[in-house]
């Protein structure tokens, strides 16, 4: 298991394992996001969105229409007016 420090401003430095399994050099740019259970995920945002494709996916998910997904952010833009 790979390890980091964070310091007093918050930053760590990502070990090298981890820089090159996900490609990243300097100015490369992350993203983290906390799961459904509550882990915390990096993605790096130098690939393809189509290769982030599922990678959310929880086995009980049923897959939404384009028209469900237009309704629900119809749906959302009104409980915000």
């Amino acid at each position: 298991m790979l390890s980091t420090t964070v310091t007093d401003t918050g930053q760590i430095t990502l070990p090298e394992e981890i820089r090159q399994h996900l490609k990243l050099v300097s100015g490369s740019r992350v993203e983290f996001v906390i799961d459904e259970e509550g882990q915390v995920k990096i993605f790096p945002l130098n690939v393809a969105v189509e290769t982030l494709s599922g990678i959310l996916h929880r086995p009980d998910m049923q897959q939404a229409s384009l028209e469900d997904m237009e309704t629900a952010i119809s749906e959302g833009a009104n409980d915000r007016a």
